[in-house]
């Protein structure tokens, strides 16, 4: 379900379990549980994918078809991708291990949350997706680099970069999503290879089963969420962030769950 709202899964991934008492699931479990969000994505998606891809693919071989907007499109996710691909194989180490403390989490939390909330404020929300440009395309390709860290959220990285660039609510949303399949899939194929061994504390049983369950309940989320942005504002899930946040730092802070989630 946090998947693909602004409020970060890879935070609740890591603190949730502090809550209940379970070892924390590792980075790999995290990334490979959101192929089924991200295969959510790719069926609700399909026909915007098609018609990308197919557009894109025309590009190649014809220079009239180099003028239409799936051609840029197609261009656009594949920059956009670069920047999480790069910072997340240089960095892989820390965020396995310095990224995924509580304190970075649940500052993040409250800090992408209150920039969501201002983007929210600011941006201009009349740009249709028809209207990005290449610098744009970067932008928010940077901004989802920034959710490499547990606690900013991929989705609302991205969505509070499109707003603040001016983009309609459900454009931003959209192309977040749109944007997140390379970066989303690729993670959870590349981080396979850790399930085995000992920094996944669940094996391949509870992984299947938590990839298959992450599916269902992205599709549902997916519809939901879009018909929402199209009505209504980021405001709730700005006070959830902080709220959360704010808690998180408060029980480490007095001892009632500890910072580091690495697995004993």
């Amino acid at each position: 379900m946090t998947e693909f709202l602004p409020i970060s899964s890879s935070a609740h991934l890591a603190i949730f379990p502090k809550f209940f008492g379970w070892e924390d699931p590792g980075a790999a479990y995290t990334a490979v549980v959101q192929i089924g969000t991200e295969v959510a994505v790719v069926l609700y998606f399909w026909r915007d994918i098609w018609t990308i891809g197919r557009g894109w693919l025309r590009g190649l071989v014809s220079a009239p078809a180099r003028q239409e907007l799936e051609w840029r499109m197609g261009w656009f996710i594949i920059v956009g991708s670069l920047p999480i691909v790069v910072l997340g194989l240089l960095l892989e180490d820390l965020i396995d291990s310095q990224f995924r403390n509580l304190w970075v989490i649940g500052t993040m939390l409250i800090v992408l949350g209150l920039l969501l909330g201002l983007a929210e404020k600011i941006g201009r929300k009349t740009r249709p997706i028809e209207q990005l440009t290449w610098t744009h395309a970067v932008a928010l390709g940077a901004a989802q680099a920034a959710a490499l860290i547990p606690g900013v959220s991929r989705s609302g990285a991205t969505i509070s970069m499109g707003l603040a660039l001016g983009y309609e609510r459900a454009a931003a949303t959209r192309y977040a999503f749109l944007l997140a399949i390379p970066a989303v899939l690729g993670a959870g194929i590349y981080k396979l290879k850790d399930i085995p061994g000992g920094e996944n504390a669940y094996g391949w049983g509870p992984t299947i089963i938590g990839t298959v369950v992450s599916f269902v309940v992205g599709l549902a989320v997916i519809h939901w969420l879009l018909q929402y942005v199209s009505k209504h504002s980021y405001t709730p899930f700005v006070i959830y962030r902080v709220a959360l946040g704010s808690l998180t730092l408060i029980l480490v802070g007095t001892g009632v769950i500890t910072a580091s989630v690495a697995i004993g």
